[in-house]
């Protein structure tokens, strides 16, 4: 009777909510400074047959964010947009052709809502959150069944809410076409988001892993998550030269590169003949002569995220190794802009996610 009527409670409530005309969420216009970041209101979003509402609880930040509320983002993006691509939120309200989701159920929206299986096409492109449509920065947001999937039982929705960027990007480099073995040798560089998302897959797949970073503290703590051989970058500027003293001369197999250009030599001096550099971040600008990744032998392969199908067998490896994604920092729903500019400073160790419930 008591786990009933707490049921009726919990419908009750969200059933008052959703009478509401209106919701809050951000809004960005492009060509504003971060600071111009402001909470409006805005119409409740309309539920169609096939669709589901979903009631936001966390966003997690990425790099990916900076570029957009900076009108640096490389895609074709909306002149005004709500930002932020990674969220978690509940299902409030189910379309009547809606078979696989139902009240209650903790879902994760998909990065890119198009892209369910197979290669990325490039109309996919245009169906990415929080860039080129719009993000979850806001209390509800309506997404196709298809769109959203359930997360593991283990995680909180700010844990969740680092899945489906950062932690996806990662399950795609180390489960594509070269797929991470247990014994293979990863490096991943620096200690945000999507490193630490890499420390921790490639750790619990029995893989041996380099992390580097320019703070012993931060190093530390990526040594106390599972982290075999760890890197100041500063104090070791010729990181690649201990790489390759780390793997006795060979190189390792998978590198983990978001630094962009200014690390991307450096990377490939580290990596075995043969072996994967994962384009990923962009941090950094830089140049590189294309000669030496002819004399290399190492392939690069650029990321953008991943597809439904990725993100579904992520999500039995995770539920599988209880791993528990890193959130360094929390805010308030009204803290965006100080935490986009926490982003920008670099400063934290796993994610920063924003609490919208």
């Amino acid at each position: 009777i008591v786990h009933y009527r707490h049921g009726a409670c919990h419908r009750w409530r969200h059933d008052s909510l959703l009478k509401t005309s209106t919701m809050k969420a951000y809004q960005y216009r492009m060509g504003e400074p971060i600071a111009a970041l402001q909470i409006v209101d805005l119409p409740m979003p309309s539920v169609e047959p096939g669709q589901v509402l979903i009631k936001m609880h966390a966003a997690s930040l990425n790099f990916r964010d900076l570029l957009v509320v900076t009108g640096q983002f490389p895609r074709v993006q909306q002149e005004v947009i709500i930002p932020l691509s990674d969220g978690a939120g509940e299902v409030v309200k189910v379309g009547s052709r809606v078979t696989t989701l139902k009240l209650g159920d903790r879902v994760t929206p998909l990065y890119c809502q198009s892209w369910m299986a197979g290669e990325m096409q490039d109309e996919d492109t245009a169906w990415s959150l929080g860039g080129c449509i719009d993000g979850v920065a806001a209390e509800y947001r309506t997404f196709d069944e298809m769109g959203v999937l359930k997360f593991p039982d283990h995680l909180s929705y700010e844990e969740a809410a680092t899945l489906p960027c950062a932690g996806l990007t990662v399950w795609n480099s180390l489960h594509g076409p070269c797929p991470l073995a247990a014994g293979d040798t990863l490096l991943t560089l620096g200690t945000g988001g999507v490193s630490i998302h890499a420390l921790q897959m490639a750790h619990a797949a029995g893989a041996e892993v380099i992390v580097t970073s320019s703070s012993d503290e931060k190093l530390a703590r990526a040594k106390a998550l599972g982290a075999d051989h760890i890197i100041n970058y500063v104090t070791t500027p010729d990181w690649d030269v201990a790489v390759r003293e780390i793997t006795r001369g060979r190189g390792v197999d998978h590198v983990i590169e978001n630094g962009g250009g200014a690390t991307l030599l450096r990377s490939i001096k580290s990596t075995k003949r043969g072996g994967w550099i994962h384009i990923i971040g962009l941090i950094a600008p830089g140049e590189i002569d294309p000669v030496h990744i002819l004399l290399s032998g190492v392939t690069l392969r650029g990321k953008e995220v991943g597809s439904r199908e990725m993100f579904a067998a992520m999500n039995r490896s995770l539920s599988h190794s209880k791993v528990r994604p890193v959130v360094d920092k929390l805010f308030a729903f009204d803290q965006l802009p100080n935490a986009l500019g926490e982003l920008g400073a670099g400063n934290h160790f796993g994610k920063l996610v924003l609490s919208i419930a």
